[in-house]
Order: C-alpha cells, then structure tokens, then sequence
C-alpha cells in the first residue's frame, strides 16, 4: 500500500514538473514575441544555429565521458568491501560540489591552455559528481537481503552486482545522470570564458556591449536546451528503468 502511494505521488510530482515546465516556456515564447525581444534575437539566428551546434558538441562529449567514468566509479565507491575507505571518499567527492565551477575551468585552462579540451575536461568534472554520488546511493540503498538471497543461490559477485545491485540502482543512476546533463546545459556558457564557445559567446558579449538582444539570443536558447535535454533524459529514464524499480510507472 505504501509502495503504490509512493507511485502515486511520484506520477503526481512528475506531471506537476512538466505542466510547470510548459507553462514557463509558453509564458517566455510570449513574453519574447510581444516585447520585441524575438525580434531582436532572430537578427542573429545564423549565429545561434552555429552556436547550438557547438554548445550541444560540448555537452554530448563531456556528458558522455562523464556517464563513462562515473558510473564505475560509483560502483566502486559503493563496494562494502571498502569498509569506511569508500564513505569518505564518497564526502571527499560530495566536498567537490561546493568548489566554484568558474574555480573548476580556470584550473583545468591552466593545466591544458585554452580552447575546446580544457572546457570539456572542466564540465566533465562537473557532470561527474552527480552521477557518482547518485550512483553510490542507489547501490547502497539495495536491501542487504536481496542480495544474501542472491549469494545463497550460488550468484558470484559479478553476477549480483549485474543483475541485482544495477538493476534496482537504475532509477537513482537514472537521476543523477539526468541531474548532472541539465546541470552540464546551463554550465556550458562559462567555458566560452576560456575558448571553449558555445551559446556563452554571444551571451557574455552581449553583457561586454550591452546588448540586451545580443545577450538573449544567448540565454534564451540556453534555458530551452536545458528544459529539452531534462525532458529527454526524463523520458528515456521513465521508459527505459524496469516497471518494477521504477515509481514513475
């Protein structure tokens, strides 16, 4: 009974989140059209389509690394065989969120100069705290007694973090990769700041002249690309999580 109130309320939050969500876009699309701003913005349609494009690249690369390393070391993070190591190394890892993200660049612009591999280095770092942490909780919060069941019918250690431990962690992973992909959308226009481009080129000109259209341009593709690619990530984390683990369904 209480399993399915939980669903319930998960259902109810969920389409709360997406009504919410429309009606924020739908309230700028008009703002936009009946204040000039679109019109101010559509002179530079050429350069937001380039810069889209480049500002995707940046978070479809350093995502992808992310989810790449994350993940393991989430799973490793979360090993009991660890004993107390892999608790503080999860709040050393927790610790890295507070560091400013400008803080994170500049040091990856000093380590690799300028230009497109710092940036990517940078935001993959970023990206990775919330798929870590996310992926530790997830495997830590597997009940003990699945996976004694598992062991007591002859399941090795692969076996059960395979087809045990994952599969009732995929919801929480889900989340932080969904997190963390949002988080990387809006973090992108900082690394114009150090040569990386994206849709922070025209948004911090735009500041540089004060250029209100200019500044726009920038920032209102910016906050639909992060709307966008948090609902894809929803849509792909509700379809493709298992029924069973899944409160959304």
């Amino acid at each position: 009974m209480m399993v399915e109130a939980h669903r319930h309320q998960a259902r109810a939050l969920a389409a709360l989140w997406r009504v919410a969500t429309l009606a924020l876009v739908f309230t700028l699309g008009v703002w936009a059209s009946t204040s000039g701003t679109l019109g101010a913005m559509m002179q530079y349609r050429e350069d937001i389509a380039f810069l889209t494009v480049q500002h995707l690249e940046l978070v479809a690369i350093s995502g992808g690394i992310a989810i790449a390393t994350g993940i393991p070391i989430g799973i490793l993070l979360a090993r009991r065989s660890l004993g107390l190591f892999g608790p503080v190394l999860t709040q050393l890892i927790n610790l890295g969120t507070t560091v400013p993200t400008l803080a994170i660049l500049a040091l990856a612009m000093t380590v690799l100069g300028l230009g497109a591999p710092p940036a990517i280095f940078g935001l993959a770092v970023l990206t990775l705290l919330p798929i870590v942490l996310n992926t530790v909780a997830g495997l830590r919060a597997v009940p003990p007694a699945l996976i004694e069941a598992a062991r007591g019918m002859g399941m090795t250690n692969l076996q059960i973090l395979l087809q045990v431990e994952i599969p009732n962690a995929l919801f929480v992973i889900a989340a932080g990769i969904r997190t963390a992909l949002a988080i990387n959308v809006g973090t992108v226009p900082l690394a114009f700041l150090i040569g990386g481009g994206g849709l922070g080129e025209l948004i911090f000109t735009g500041i540089d002249l004060m250029d209100t259209g200019l500044l726009l341009a920038g920032a209102i593709p910016t906050a639909l690309l992060a709307v966008a690619v948090d609902f894809i990530a929803g849509q792909l984390q509700f379809w493709l999580v298992p029924r069973g683990v899944n409160p959304l369904r």
